[in-house]
Parts: structure tokens; sequence; C-alpha cells
């Protein structure tokens, strides 16, 4: 049983694993919140709803119905989202647990901070696998998360979430934190919604490619000023601008941007024709980029996604502007230079590298596999 949470990103972190283990042979089952089972069926898997709330519902209310306080710092924002990731763990158990009594998993597995699959395998007994979505750290969310879901756990007899029995990771090694706990690598590979290819997507134009993301948090939340600021700030420079965002809101951007590729594109297929790519710090959009050897200008929209943005930087495959830096000027400079100096492009290349270089999902099968026979 696969876990994911409530955005497109999170189905897509777990399809290539979960696609392994039922081309192994085995019954493999994917829950989501209702809104992502399409996601889900459209990766060729078996979806189920767990819940039928929005994201947006466990982002903005308590149990009760309540409207929450927004965070106001980092800290407060990893808090927040501990928080509230509990709350969608706490709703989603009741169709897990009438899931189970018709259809019993060997194994849980569950996103970074899908923590219903955490209480599932403890309320089940068998073995709980944690992966992680995108190259952040997500554990520091677990204690607030733990906190939320007191209920659940006193009556499991547990004070905190449990510690998996196995965590994947699908971090490049090169940008691993220090402190990273120990866990299986694995080979990240794209699994994102897929469309009819048209040229385009797969050559290279005249002028350099930029990719624009916000991710479809962002885009769920209605923050498509974000895309247009962006493709105003780049308005200078002789580029072709590709947004890569939702179809529901892509129609309103093309009358506004006219001559931007605008619409859901296939970021596995479009990215590697790209010179550049610009988000908001999504696990799935950069690692799209790092696999494809693409240099990164990214712009955090939250102080949770500051400290893995910075590594990418950190490592010389990218900028990231902090927040506060993100006027025109330094948006220009920032794209300008990574278009222009090739080490951005070396330094993206090694990462590609080194993704190349890990355990393939059907490798990780095996230990998901030994895992069940203990």
């Amino acid at each position: 049983m696969f876990i994911a949470s409530g955005s497109p990103a999170t189905v897509f972190a777990l399809a290539p694993l979960a696609t392994a283990a039922r081309n192994a042979g085995h019954q493999v089952f994917m829950g989501a919140l209702e809104d992502m089972v399409p996601y889900i069926a459209g990766a060729g898997l078996p979806g189920v709803s767990v819940a039928p709330a929005s994201v947006r519902r466990f982002a903005t209310m308590d149990r009760a119905g309540n409207p929450v306080e927004l965070p106001r710092t980092p800290l407060e924002e990893l808090d927040f989202a501990g928080r509230w990731f509990g709350r969608m763990a706490a709703a989603s158990m009741p169709a897990l647990l009438e899931l189970a009594e018709h259809w019993r998993p060997d194994v849980v597995v569950g996103g970074s901070m899908s923590f219903a699959a955490a209480l599932l395998a403890a309320r089940l007994g068998v073995p709980y696998v944690r992966q992680a979505w995108d190259t952040g750290d997500a554990w520091r969310t677990d204690p607030s998360a733990s906190i939320e879901l007191q209920p659940e756990l006193a009556e499991l007899g547990l004070g905190q979430l449990p510690e998996p029995d196995l965590f994947i990771d699908i971090c490049p090694p090169g940008l691993r934190p220090c402190d990273a706990p120990p866990a299986q690598l694995m080979r990240w590979v794209p699994a994102n919604g897929q469309r009819p290819l048209e040229r385009w997507m797969y050559t290279r134009g005249e002028r350099p490619r930029v990719v624009i993301t916000s991710g479809s948090r962002l885009v769920f939340a209605q923050r498509t000023d974000f895309l247009r600021n962006l493709v105003a700030d780049l308005a200078p420079l002789d580029v072709e601008i590709v947004i890569a965002t939702l179809d529901e809101v892509a129609e309103e951007l093309r009358a506004q941007l006219p001559g931007v590729r605008t619409g859901w594109v296939p970021l596995d297929v479009v990215v590697p024709t790209s010179d550049l790519v610009i988000h908001h710090s999504g696990g799935v959009t950069a690692l799209t980029a790092m696999n494809a050897g693409v240099p990164q200008l990214v712009v955090p929209q939250g102080g949770n996604f500051i400290e893995a943005a910075q590594r990418i930087a950190d490592f010389g495959a990218a900028i990231t502007l902090a927040p506060g830096q993100e006027d025109p000027e330094d948006v220009r400079k920032a794209a300008q230079e990574l278009l222009t100096e090739p080490s951005y492009r070396e330094r993206s290349g090694e990462l590609a590298r080194q993704i190349a270089a890990m355990s393939s999902a059907a490798e990780v099968v095996g230990a998901l596999e030994r895992l069940t026979a203990r």
C-alpha cells in the first residue's frame, strides 16, 4: 500500500517505486486525497480515495473546522505543515482501515509527510517504509505532527510517530545533509503527467528556452502572480519562455501573456530541451532539472523551502534568491548568469551523473520484499 498526499507531486514521487513493485508481480494500491486519484490513475496505478476533502481544507482549518492562524516565520511554517499533514493523516484513517478489512497490505509505503502510512502500518503490525518525495528535509515536521496525532497515537499506545523500518531517499549524495538519517538511496526518475507530444516539446528553438513553474500547490492557492511577475522580469532577455502549469489556469495566463507557451507540459520531455528552469523550490521540478543536468533559478515561496534550495545553490547547480532578493533586476541578473556561465551546467551535469548511479526502483523493490519476509 502506497500512500501519497494532497498534491500531484506526491503522487509522481511515489509512482516509480509503486510501478516497479507492480512490475515485479506484487499487487499495488495507492491512496491519496480524492482529487489526487485521477493522477494516480494517470500513472497507471490503482487509486483509492482516502479522504474527500482537498488539501486546502486541512491547511486552513483545524479538526473542528475552525480557521487556523497562518505561520509568520520559517520555524512556524514547519510546525504548521506538520500539524496540517497530521490532520490529513487523521482524516485518512477511517477509509484506510476499512480498506484493510478487505485488502490487507503486507507493507505500507508513505511519502515524506504521509503520516497515515505510519499509523496504518502500526495498527496492522506490518513494516512501514518512508520514501522521500524530494530533496528537502521533512523530518523536522514530525514533532508537530505527533502533537496533532496524539489521539490516534494514544490508541496505539505510542507517544510519538514510529520510526520507519526502512527510509528510502531520492536525494543525490552530493546534496544530502550531513545529519540526514541512514537510508536506502534510490534513483529518482520523472513520473509527471503526460499528454500528446508536440514537436516543440522535444526540439530546441533558436533562442534559449526557460521553463517556469510554481508547482501545483501555489497554483491551487491562485498564486499566479508569481508566474506573471517572473515573465515580466525576464522580458529584457531574448529567451523563449514556457510556463508549466495546470490547464485550469493556463487560459487566463495565455490571455495575459501572449507569445508565452502556457499549460500542462510533460516536464520529463521539455526540461531536457531547456537551458534554465525557474521555480519556487518544488521538489519534483528541482529533481527533474537535476536529472536532465539543467541549471536552476530558485525563488522559494516559503521559509520551509529555503534550505533544500540553498543546498543546490551551494553545490553550484543553481542560484537561490532569498526573500527580499526577488526584485526584477535580481531575477534578470541571476537568469543571465545561469544562461551564460558554463560552470552551472557542469555542476548540474554532475548531479545528473550522481542520480544515474543510484539504485533503480526495481532494485529497491528487493528491499521491500526482504522486509516482508522478515
